[in-house]
């Protein structure tokens, strides 16, 4: 695991950029501790710092093929690398470290750009060919591993990290209005975007070349979840099949790995299956809440770890260490994403970082991948009602009647849910409308969840006038509509929760919130062997109207105990409502002519209003909330963080 950054120009470099680069690379010590690296060329300039993980003595990047005509430096894990490794040395290849990374270059000499398809894991690396004079940027297929690229006529810049770039000096600070938008409808900016005008990532499963001969620059795509082969067969035993595979990979590290473990079935079956094939004794790590309210999961947890045989260690997150850490949480997220939750991503790693625990496993994908959310299914549902209707004028609203005559739970936002659609009377009423009335090529999606629906009502009225001009005809739909003919509805809805909440909210923290304490965080259930089987499975026999997580839940059983299975689901929710008020109590008048009120994002009196913490009914997240959260990372990264 590392971070890297580094740029190429037209022109030959100076030896200002590469103090830029250097400057870069001071700012990911969080990311790599344990050392740096650079190479640097007429043209190219490229800095690395490294976590070391595979190969503690000798690992170090940038690595080489034998020739030294190729560089790379990379981020992330080759989870294949030991099979990778043996294939290439039976066709000659000599390497000179033991590292997971040095298999690239190799398949690289191979293969060209096609080596990408050789690689599972994590991964986002710059490969410079200094034969042709091309530079190669490729990131993961689900993106677990960041990379921020900035563009202009005379050069590329790119880095691990938002706050890596704004650190070279090379770019403005100026918000992107739509970005800001987008944030306030779904809590975070979806990529490709961010937060800001002139910075971009490079999407998922993308990659891009820049050639100087003559100066050319290119992005692609190298795999799509659209363009997954259909599986037949039995999905308990195709999914339990991968399952195995990928625990055994993930455990791969010359130094200790952990688990972060709840009372929730996704990391409980990571604990499970990792801790069987790690050859060490691995420990397990959960956060809890002072006064242990509801959802406080220590003790199931601890009860899982107890039946595997797993140290324990629980953290107890109080109200004042949230409040107190709350600036510097909203600086190592990086990007601006509005989730109280996330504290306990820091939480959780920096506990396993204090205990010597370098490399965590996480269940996260595993709701995302197995219809864990029901919205997303329902999304699925209507997105098929919406897209078979080829014209808006033949919808009746008796196709669309559906009442529910008693709530789906009895938990508060169960009954919350279930009275203030008046028994999905009024659910129904306004589905009808809004298919009658948006586009054809709109899918369903996140205009179900409550937040975005709280900003679509209220948003436009807490803007400045000239802030709302500046969106012109952009609006917070856009990540969700797709030219028809789309593919399969439940296909289209499982890659837009992956490509937007997972990616954005879930994997985002999690990689940001872990290399805050230089942990490295490893996620099963995205690993794109078992996407492929899920969704190859999924377009032969859809799942999305059986019970949340049916093949998911059935292929565990004989993993994890029957009274693991037969837990309830909880979510993962700290006491968010006294937390706000804590929050707002302290920094609540940092929106008084505001950061945002001088760029001309919020109206004075809205921001006044904000700043008080109002939490709108219903909410999961309130504009308030989000207001604070930007308010505090503009302040911080407009000065280059």
């Amino acid at each position: 695991m590392c971070g890297i950054a580094g740029l190429i120009a037209r022109d030959p470099l100076r030896p200002e950029h590469y103090e830029r680069v250097s400057l870069m690379s001071k700012a990911m010590v969080h990311r790599g501790p344990d050392g740096e690296g650079h190479y640097y060329d007429k043209h190219v300039a490229l800095a690395m710092r490294r976590l070391s993980i595979i190969d503690v003595a000798r690992g170090w990047q940038p690595l080489h093929n034998e020739d030294g005509t190729l560089t790379v430096i990379a981020n992330g894990e080759i989870y294949n690398y030991v099979e990778l490794r043996a294939r290439l040395q039976a066709r000659g290849h000599r390497f000179a470290t033991g590292s997971d990374c040095e298999v690239i270059v190799h398949l690289y000499e191979e293969y060209g750009r096609d080596c990408v398809h050789h690689l599972r894991g994590m991964f986002s690396f710059a490969l410079w060919d200094g034969r042709v004079r091309r530079l190669i940027l490729v990131r993961d297929r689900m993106g677990e591993k960041p990379l921020y690229l900035f563009l202009d006529r005379q050069m590329l810049v790119f880095g691990s990290e938002l706050k890596t770039l704004l650190n070279s000096k090379l770019l403005p600070f100026e918000l992107d209005p739509h970005a800001v938008d987008l944030f306030f409808h779904f809590n975070y900016v979806p990529e490709p975007r961010t937060a800001l005008r002139h910075l971009r990532k490079l999407p998922a499963a993308h990659m891009l070349t820049v050639a100087l001969d003559p100066w050319k620059v290119e992005e692609t795509a190298y795999w799509s979840m659209d363009e997954i082969a259909t599986r037949s067969g039995d999905p308990v035993e195709a999914i339990r099949a991968e399952l195995e595979t990928v625990g055994e990979l993930v455990v791969r590290s010359d130094v200790p790995v952990g688990v972060a473990l709840s009372g929730g079935l996704d990391s409980s079956a990571i604990a499970a299956v990792a801790a069987k094939k790690y050859p060490g004794q691995m420990h397990a790590f959960s956060i809890g809440y002072s006064g242990k309210p509801l959802h406080d999961e220590r003790a199931d947890a601890k009860a899982l770890a107890d039946h595997l045989g797993l140290p324990f260690h629980g953290v107890e997150i109080t109200q004042d260490w949230m409040v107190r850490f709350f600036p510097e949480l909203v600086y190592w997220c990086d990007d601006p994403i509005a989730d109280l939750s996330g504290f306990g991503y820091y939480a959780v790693m920096n506990a396993a970082r204090q205990a010597g625990v370098a490399v965590m496993l996480q269940g996260q994908g595993g709701d995302e991948l197995f219809w864990g959310y029901p919205w997303t299914a329902q999304a699925a549902k209507e997105s098929f009602r919406k897209g078979a209707v080829p014209a808006m004028g033949q919808r009746r609203f008796q196709d669309y009647l559906s009442v529910q005559w008693l709530p789906q739970t009895w938990s508060k936002r169960g009954l919350w849910n279930w009275g203030t659609s008046a028994g999905g009377l009024r659910t129904s009423w306004e589905s009808f409308l809004r298919d009658r009335d948006s586009r054809r090529d709109q899918a369903v999606f996140y205009d179900l969840t409550p937040d975005f629906r709280i900003a679509r009502r209220q948003m436009r009225n807490w803007y400045a006038p000239a802030f709302v001009e500046s969106l012109g005809t952009a609006t917070p739909y856009d990540p969700f509509t797709i030219a028809q003919p789309w593919p399969r509805p439940d296909i289209l809805l499982t890659r837009l929760i992956c490509s937007t909440y997972l990616l954005e909210n879930g994997m985002a923290q999690g990689d940001r919130l872990g290399m805050a304490s230089s942990v490295e965080l490893r996620l099963p259930l995205v690993d794109y062997r078992l996407v492929e089987t899920v969704i190859g499975l999924r377009k032969a026999q859809t799942d999305y109207e059986l019970p949340p997580k049916a093949w998911f839940r059935t292929a565990l059983k004989g993993i994890l105990p029957d009274w693991v299975l037969r837990r309830r689901k909880r979510g993962f929710h700290p006491p968010v409502i006294e937390w706000h008020r804590a929050l707002f109590a302290k920094y609540g008048p940092l929106l008084h002519d505001g950061y945002l009120v001088q760029a001309g994002v919020l109206k004075p009196e809205a921001a006044r209003t904000l700043s008080d913490g109002p939490f709108a009914l219903g909410a999961v997240v309130p504009p308030s909330y989000k207001a604070l959260v930007l308010e505090m990372w503009c302040r911080r990264f407009s000065d280059g963080g």
